[in-house]
């Protein structure tokens, strides 16, 4: 398991920091957003990785629950 969520890459073009990158990312986790630069001769990248979740809640209605169906629908008890 990774824990580092943030990666940092460094190649001297870009078709070798994609390769980096898209390399790196099916063996972790997702790269949820990241800055390209160039430092000197290289293409450097800082990204931000982890697993994307998102929690949909009501604070007006603590007894709604909300799932995903197997279809990746949102269904909302009443």
């Amino acid at each position: 398991m990774h824990t580092n969520n943030l990666p940092y890459f460094q190649a001297p073009s870009m078709r070798e920091l994609h390769a980096m990158m898209s390399k790196w990312q099916r063996e972790n986790s997702n790269l949820l957003s990241f800055s390209i630069q160039l430092d000197g001769d290289n293409f450097c990248c800082i990204a931000l990785a982890g697993k994307s979740r998102v929690v949909i809640c009501d604070p007006k209605d603590d007894d709604r629950e909300v799932n995903v169906t197997a279809s990746g629908h949102l269904a909302v008890s009443q």
